[in-house]
């Protein structure tokens, strides 16, 4: 139940879930496999259903203009490092969701921002669950 607990908190944000792994006691193989299934989840969740979901709350105004409104930061990678600033450097700094969103707004390539995304995720997982294990050695 614990292990799900993390999936399903990495699934929205790998931020909460690894600390919440090592709170719970679990070992860091545990939870470093679990933040990465619930990460690389959330991942194809919000790039399979992000079209729908932008279709739905969008109805009216143009993608790109509120993508650029909402998140200016992800606007500069974008511009400056192009997919895979958005999809690597993204995930690592604000989350694979919010990212995809962002790149589905202003029409990125899904499958090669996806790749980036999962690739982000790992990465993210191996550092902070890394930091949390060397963190706890200190203690």
């Amino acid at each position: 139940m614990k292990t799900l607990t993390v999936a399903g908190l990495a699934t929205f944000e790998i931020y909460a879930a690894i600390p919440a792994g090592f709170a719970f006691g679990l070992s860091p193989w545990t939870i470093f496999f679990a933040s990465v299934t619930g990460g690389l989840i959330g991942t194809f969740v919000a790039a399979f259903l992000g079209d729908k979901i932008r279709a739905f709350f969008h109805k009216k105004k143009p993608a790109k203009d509120a993508a650029e409104k909402k998140h200016p930061m992800m606007l500069r990678l974008w511009n400056k490092y192009g997919i895979i600033g958005l999809g690597f450097l993204g995930t690592m700094s604000v989350g694979a969701p919010i990212s995809l969103a962002v790149g589905i707004g202003l029409n990125a390539n899904i499958k090669k921002l996806v790749t980036w995304c999962c690739i982000g995720v790992i990465t993210r997982c191996i550092v902070f669950t890394l930091i949390g294990w060397y963190g706890l050695k200190l203690i």
